[in-house]
């Protein structure tokens, strides 16, 4: 449990020491502090972006990816929180939403140097091909002297498989910050992009001899000399180093989770309702047509609800199932009703039979029931 938050300790303090925790690889604590601060400023953003970030070191996406919304939420718009929201929806898999928002980082801030080499980088996790590269060589342009941007440009080109340019890029990175070949054994959170890209680069390196030397009548690409020696490559790690991971979550998703499962059973009951009254209806015109309708129809709403569902929450299908059996078994019963209904659309395509057809309808009005009645 966090310790009460003094009365002269500021939310930035607590901050602060979190993380000088976790430089030392004590992420367990490093949440506790920051626990600490919320609990004077619950919607600070720089907190929850920090949050984030300790989440993500310690590989923890669900937690960072709901810190982060929180963050984004608290001041939408800002360069932090959309890093630290991209990283971790990436890490979430969800790819299509991460490329969005490095997308947005790269035409909102076109002169940026962090922007432009961050957003190349996060593109290029999610949706990699030119407009990653570009990206990544005009982070090169504007701060032509910043290692990073050229370690960013040699994980770009080594994700399109451009590996000359690759070397190169490194090598740059390494000349102008020799710390760049250790990034990975890093265990804090202030450099955390830093290490990021090192260990794709690290593990890119598998694929390819990125130390090895071009061909001398190899064509540089703008920017770098054509006259090349051979510069190390990235170090490979036999294990990353020793953290303490947080033991639990610091903030509670259930709320929003709980949120998730009414709307999904509110949505997903009328739907199948209404679907069951329409395919009971053309029963009239023809049971073939109707049977052939009713199959379709309760294919595409069980994949709408089960998809709808899963987009709803920031924390693993698993456990919110798990805390509605524990808690409200009312609930968990009407979600599984309301994943149910649907699929007796399909039964009475394969049989037919309007006891089928009726099962369904009830399933779906006992599952609104239930919702409806602990609403009240």
């Amino acid at each position: 449990m966090p310790a009460p938050m003094e009365s002269d300790t500021t939310p930035e303090e607590h901050r602060q020491r979190a993380l000088l925790l976790a430089d030392l690889g004590r992420y367990d604590e490093a949440t506790e502090e920051i626990a600490a601060g919320l609990s004077a400023a619950p919607d600070e953003s720089a907190l929850l972006a920090t949050l984030a970030r300790i989440h993500l070191a310690a590989e923890q996406p669900v937690e960072a990816l709901a810190a982060a919304d929180r963050a984004a939420g608290a001041e939408p718009g800002t360069l932090p929180a959309l890093v630290v929201r991209a990283m971790a929806l990436t890490d979430s898999r969800r790819f299509g939403e991460a490329a969005g928002i490095a997308g947005e980082i790269l035409r909102t801030w076109p002169e940026d140097a962090y922007a432009q080499r961050t957003g190349a980088a996060l593109l290029s996790e999610s949706r990699n091909g030119q407009e990653a590269l570009n990206a990544a060589w005009n982070g090169v342009r504007v701060a032509p002297a910043e290692a990073e941007a050229h370690l960013v440009l040699a994980v770009v080109a080594a994700r399109l498989r451009l590996f000359d340019l690759a070397q190169r890029a490194y090598a740059e990175a390494l000349d102008l910050d020799s710390a760049i070949g250790d990034a990975g054994l890093d265990v804090g959170v202030v450099r955390l992009e830093r290490r990021r890209w090192a260990r794709a680069l690290e593990e890119l390196a598998e694929e390819a001899s990125l130390g090895a030397a071009p061909p001398p009548d190899a064509s540089a690409p703008e920017g770098y000399p054509v006259e090349q020696t051979a510069k190390p490559v990235p170090p490979k790690w036999s294990e990353p180093p020793a953290v303490s991971r947080p033991r639990k979550p610091v903030l509670d998703v259930s709320a929003a989770s709980g949120d998730a499962v009414l709307e999904t059973i509110r949505y997903g009951a009328n739907g199948t309702l209404v679907a069951a009254v329409i395919t009971a209806s053309m029963t009239l015109v023809s049971a073939g047509i109707s049977r052939v309708w009713a199959g379709l129809i309760g294919v595409l709403v069980f994949v709408a609800v089960v998809l709808w569902f899963r987009s709803r929450l920031s924390e693993p299908v698993g456990r919110v199932l798990s805390r509605l059996r524990s808690g409200d078994r009312w609930l968990a019963a009407a979600l599984y009703l309301t994943f149910a209904a649907p699929l007796f659309l399909v039964a009475y395509a394969a049989v037919g039979g309007l006891p089928t057809l009726l099962a369904c309808m009830a399933l779906a009005a006992i599952a609104e029931a239930v919702v409806l009645i602990g609403r009240r």
